[in-house]
């Protein structure tokens, strides 16, 4: 089974399991279809992550795939040089684009956790003919890539390359990208080397550096995906597995973490679903964890983030006393636990149960608008996340990664497989996938009703702010606000920032002696769930 935000590349990923590739060689096949369907969110010019579930033996494995800042770019350069203020990287500057990790994200992907059965040239076959004969353009899809066409024509003299006459296309309209396809065969016929070094890193190169970027070909090369035991923690037998920072994965642990010492505590009681008195719940203890994740997620490689600290019970009951079931704590502070929008999202379950979560995102809506010329993608930009103060964790470093917003989850009962699943949508993302899995593990929902769910989401750039989709009560919206929440209500095309999740829940019939693939797909997004 294949879950996507884009019909087309589900078919590219159910090819390939046809062909008898596994749930990693379909991943990447579906990455780079939604490549063409959908540039302004994803794409070979952004990063990637991805969790592995071997069914054989029951491990989880993580893949990092996201890329580091320029060798040359530092705090003091953006400060002196280039006049730049403010307590961040500039979100679309140029500043902000890190190498782009997902061309080496996908060659990993297939080569650790592939069937072998196989080349990387098959895998991206399907994508390469769908740039060459063209897709046509979804209901949703259409809006924000039309959104995104004046930025891009401001932005790059490589416009054309996305667009279609000048403009985004409207629904039904066909989008081809031969050149696109062209980036893709050399990644196929050379592996890395076809991204990092060669034509397409001279195309790179000079289209940032022509506007006063410091990426170069050194930093490129440099490049290397890495490997790390996801982090975990389970609530009601369900546990919960996110990739290891710098991903933000852990404000989704932290938060069910806080919640099951607020139920030891006897704070919360059984609470309707969607009530005001569960989604002020679920808003606290969101809030407590963002505190503390956005003061120590950060790169590892550069300053220790004290994972097995926040994720203690003792520290957790010490932010749990934050909560205050009657009024919101608009301000909360990051503890001490060492003691003192744009992505998309995809999953894929093969035969053999094998199952991999997979994320691609070039953070803003077609990233920073850098288009290469001749490459037929948009360069990230991840580097947004970076901080410009030296004495924070997450502070911009050369050869750093920033903190990461994209995060897929696993979820598994007793060792085995019970869902692989994901929300994109920048800071939302832990956020919904809290609020999904307690719609099924508490409220008893399959995976379509999980998604379909109406959410909430702290946004997190808007101090005190939280959004609540349409559909939540007129009298639970007034409660909130009475409660001290300062709500925001999203209608329409608004709704995107709550996210576009896909969920695929696995059962074994015993009796039947065969799996059972349950699955969900958004409907803020174009995209569907389709088995074989």
């Amino acid at each position: 089974m294949v879950a996507s935000t884009q019909p087309l590349a589900n078919q590219a990923g159910v090819r390939i399991l046809e062909q008898g590739g596994n749930a990693a060689d379909a991943a990447v096949a579906v990455a780079a279809a939604i490549n063409l369907a959908e540039p302004f969110s994803t794409g070979i010019g952004g990063d990637c992550f991805c969790l592995f579930y071997n069914a054989k033996d029951k491990s989880i494995r993580g893949l990092n795939g996201s890329g580091r800042a320029p060798a040359g770019l530092t705090i003091d350069v953006l400060r002196d040089r280039f006049g730049i203020s403010g307590d961040e990287v500039p979100a679309r500057s140029v500043h902000a684009v890190t190498v782009p990790g997902a061309a080496a994200g996908w060659v990993d992907t297939v080569e650790a956790f592939g069937s072998g059965k196989l080349t990387l040239a098959e895998i991206l076959q399907p994508a390469i003919e769908m740039c060459e004969e063209g897709v046509p353009v979804g209901e949703l899809t259409s809006p924000f890539w039309r959104d995104g066409a004046e930025f891009l024509k401001r932005t790059t003299p490589n416009a054309h390359e996305l667009l279609i006459h000048g403009q985004g296309p409207l629904p039904g309209q066909v989008f081809r990208n031969p050149k696109l396809a062209s980036t893709f065969r050399k990644l196929a016929s050379e592996g890395k080397q076809g991204f990092y070094s060669g034509s397409v890193a001279d195309a790179i190169i000079e289209a940032v550096q022509s506007k006063g970027g410091l990426l170069t070909h050194a930093d490129l090369a440099a490049h290397t995906t890495t490997f790390d035991d996801p982090i975990s923690y389970e609530y009601r037998g369900h546990r919960l597995h996110e990739c290891a920072p710098n991903g933000s994965g852990l404000v989704a642990l932290m938060a069910l973490g806080v919640l099951e010492q607020l139920e030891k505590q006897g704070a919360v009681g059984d609470m309707e679903h969607n009530s005001a008195e569960y989604l002020h719940m679920i808003i606290e203890i969101l809030r407590i964890a963002f505190a503390d994740a956005r003061q120590f997620v950060c790169d590892p490689a550069f300053h220790a983030v004290p994972v097995e600290q926040m994720l203690n019970p003792e520290y957790l009951k010490q932010r749990a006393a934050l909560f205050d079931s009657t009024r919101a704590a608009i301000d909360v502070r990051h503890g001490s636990p060492l003691g003192g929008s744009d992505t998309v999202y995809f999953t894929v379950v093969d035969k053999d149960g094998n199952a991999c979560s997979f994320i691609n995102s070039l953070y803003h809506g077609f990233g920073s608008g850098i288009i290469p010329r001749g490459c037929g993608f948009a360069l990230h930009d991840r580097g947004a996340l970076f901080r410009l103060d030296p004495a924070h964790p997450n502070c911009l470093e050369p050869n750093k990664r920033p903190y990461h917003t994209i995060i897929p989850a696993m979820v598994t009962k007793g060792g085995d497989l019970f869902m692989t699943y994901g929300i994109m949508g920048g800071y939302n993302q832990p956020q919904a996938h809290v609020q999904v899995l307690l719609n099924m593990v508490l409220f008893g929902m399959n995976p379509q009703q999980a998604l379909d769910s109406s959410r909430i989401c702290i946004l997190v750039d808007e101090e005190g702010v939280v959004a609540v989709e349409e559909g939540v009560g007129d009298e639970v919206v007034a409660r909130l606000r009475q409660m001290g929440h300062n709500v925001k209500v999203e209608r329409g095309l608004q709704r995107s920032q709550f996210g576009r999740g896909q969920i695929i829940r696995r059962t074994i019939d015993e009796a039947a002696g065969m799996q059972v693939l349950v699955a969900g797909s958004d409907p803020r997004s174009d995209g569907q769930a389709v088995g074989r």
